[in-house]
């Protein structure tokens, strides 16, 4: 029997109200929703439902389930894998947008948690936070405007993994809605809690295969007093990981985030923020942004900030480093960062990776990659930067001068091979942080083992025996 789009559009609209289901048919303008943020998928949905609470999303499965029809869960929308838009042909999809489930139900100081719905914004949560005096350490591009439960499904990082951990670390409950409507309550603020399967981690970092995160449990911290922030400059990536470890044994667990960015990462900045300060008295082929914070006062972490990093010089760790002097000098280091990847897409076209590895073997990586790119693709240039502190690079390639974009994008393929099966010799990982989506899901044949993926198939199969949930992504 042939699919009715208006009876199942009619029945959607009875369950949670028809301005809060989305369709073409009757004008409503669904691009923001069927197009991903890096604007290379795009395709049509049946329509967009936007549900109010758990009990709404369980309805809408159940729909899901007797009808057929494809769920793919949708936060904010600012992943860079493509994971939360539709597939091109199959059965009609309709997107499960959680941004109207954003309250946040408890911040528990005593306990440090706070749980909130899926769809919470990011900022959201770390400013309810800091008014209670703790901190959520999850801080990435995005924060503004990403969800917690799509930072859950695709267990995304940020810069202060280094101390906290990535959204793994910080999820202690979830509640979820699986595939048939039921709702898989594990929503605990526990942090052991030892009776059998650990049946959340099903679900952080699935990106959406498997069932709908409706809200969380995450840990929280006490809020930093003091923050001490020092850009530095380098000859090589080893001295970076050197330097790495020589600061953390100083710091102890006040050092929060070390990120490293390659003198072509700066320059380029430099090329589209001309306001950017010149930092260093020299260019240097490397640099590190590093950040510690504890409970204490600002000169007194300064001061043994400050410590850490002349003993680091006279060992030859580092060659030059700046100290801020204050909060918005330390502002104005951070800037340097947060502005290449503005830059890079002012500057055009770029092949990105989001790559991990072992510490130790990165200086090895990097140190055989840029020869190797720039012979096989003269004129490449690979803008290089990333959290060194836990092993992940963004180790992206921009066009050579004067290629198009669009030619550019042509070579992925190509490029992606040469990096990922370089990645894989040194047992690392071709998603570090991102997820895999539609964008690399093409790719886990090369870099999962046969035993692997047949793992993750049968768990598939047994939570979405129709295949309902984000077909096309992951597997």
């Amino acid at each position: 029997m042939a699919f009715d789009t208006q009876a199942w559009l009619a029945e959607a609209r009875a369950l949670i109200g028809s301005a809060h289901v989305l369709s073409a048919d009757r004008g409503d303008d669904l691009s923001a929703y069927t197009r991903d943020w890096r604007g290379k998928f795009q395709e049509p949905a049946l329509a967009v439902l936007r549900p109010a609470d758990t009990g709404e999303v369980q309805a809408l499965m159940r729909l899901a389930a007797r009808s057929g029809v494809a769920v793919i869960p949708q936060g904010g929308n600012t992943g860079m894998c493509a994971a939360s838009v539709p597939v091109p042909g199959g059965r009609p999809q309709a997107i499960l947008q959680l941004g109207r489930m954003d309250r946040i139900f408890e911040i528990d100081p005593e306990n440090n948690t706070a749980t909130v719905q899926a769809g919470c914004i990011l900022q959201t949560l770390r400013e309810r936070a800091a008014a209670a005096g703790r901190l959520f350490p999850l801080s990435l591009g995005a924060e503004g405007s990403c969800q917690i439960g799509g930072n859950i499904a695709t267990n995304a990082g940020g810069v202060q993994v280094l101390r906290y951990g990535n959204m793994r670390d910080l999820v202690l409950g979830l509640e979820v809605v699986l595939p048939d409507g039921e709702r898989l309550d594990l929503l605990r603020g526990l942090r052991k809690d030892n009776t059998g399967y650990d049946l959340k981690q099903f679900f952080i970092g699935a990106e959406g295969t498997l069932g709908v995160i409706t809200a969380a449990t995450v840990k929280l911290f006490p809020a930093p007093s003091a923050g001490s922030v020092a850009f530095a400059g380098l000859d090589s990536i080893g001295q970076a990981v050197r330097l790495l470890g020589a600061m953390r044994a100083r710091m102890g667990e006040r050092f929060a985030a070390f990120e490293l960015i390659s003198g072509d990462a700066v320059d380029l900045v430099r090329r589209y923020f001309p306001d950017t300060p010149a930092l260093l008295e020299r260019r240097w082929p490397w640099h590190v942004l590093m950040e510690a914070a504890d409970g204490g006062g600002d000169e007194a972490l300064r001061e043994a900030m400050q410590a850490a990093l002349m003993a680091c010089l006279e060992e030859g760790c580092v060659e030059d480093v700046v100290l801020a002097g204050n909060l918005g000098q330390g502002r104005t280091l951070w800037s340097l960062r947060e502005n290449i990847t503005h830059a890079q897409q002012m500057d055009g076209g770029n092949i990105k990776h989001d790559i991990s590895l072992p510490i130790s073997r990165i200086p090895a990586f990097v140190e055989r990659m840029l020869p190797q790119l720039r012979q096989s693709f003269p004129g490449a240039r690979p803008i290089v930067y990333g959290h060194l502190g836990d092993g992940n690079l963004h180790f992206n390639v921009s066009a050579p001068a004067g290629v198009a974009p669009a030619a550019w994008q042509e070579r992925t393929g190509a490029v992606n091979r040469l990096v990922h099966d370089a990645v894989a010799a040194m047992r690392g990982s071709i998603s570090a942080e991102h997820g895999v989506g539609q964008l690399k899901r093409h790719e886990m044949a090369s870099y999962k083992t046969a035993a692997e993926l047949d793992v993750m198939r049968r768990i598939k199969r047994a939570l979405d025996p129709q295949g309902l949930m984000n077909p096309g992504k992951v597997l």
